[in-house]
């Protein structure tokens, strides 16, 4: 067991792990941040997607040892009375059905919006492809990245 230092949600958290623990592992049990959900545990699903300095990457797949220095921010980090653009655009278009896989939606669409504020109807789908619904609410999650990049 290590300790680690980390920036989570803007706010350092010390926290100790062996150095594999995946992040997922990490902000679930040690920070009891449960927003970000296991899915698969082999980087498929998306459901466990966080932000890692501003870019979507899936926390079952990396380890505590990884971060350093990185900025790291969950579902509950993105905005603090869940006013994001794509949060308000998720509630707008009611997209989540049994809402399991969303926090993990969210995370990814509000980084591809961060890197490319206008995509079109192409880049929404490759970027959104990643992340799977069983539920099926492609089209209403799509429309709702659309709303948020008009926002």
């Amino acid at each position: 067991m290590a300790n680690y230092t980390l920036t989570i949600n803007g706010k350092q958290k010390t926290v100790e792990a062996d150095p594999d623990t995946p992040m997922l592992w990490v902000l679930r049990d040690a920070l009891d941040l449960k927003g970000t959900k296991y899915g698969c545990g082999i980087g498929q699903c998306g459901a466990c997607t966080i932000h890692m300095n501003d870019n979507a990457v899936r926390s079952c797949q990396i380890p505590v040892s990884a971060i350093g220095e990185s900025a790291i921010t969950t579902i509950e980090g993105l905005s603090e009375k869940g006013d994001h653009p794509v949060q308000v655009a998720w509630k707008k278009h009611d997209v989540p059905q049994c809402g399991y896989c969303q926090a993990g939606q969210i995370m990814n669409a509000a980084a591809l919006l961060k890197r490319n504020p206008n995509p079109s109807t192409d880049e929404i789908a490759d970027a959104t492809h990643g992340n799977i619904c069983r539920c099926g609410t492609y089209n209403k999650i799509k429309a709702a990245v659309a709303d948020a990049a008009a926002q």
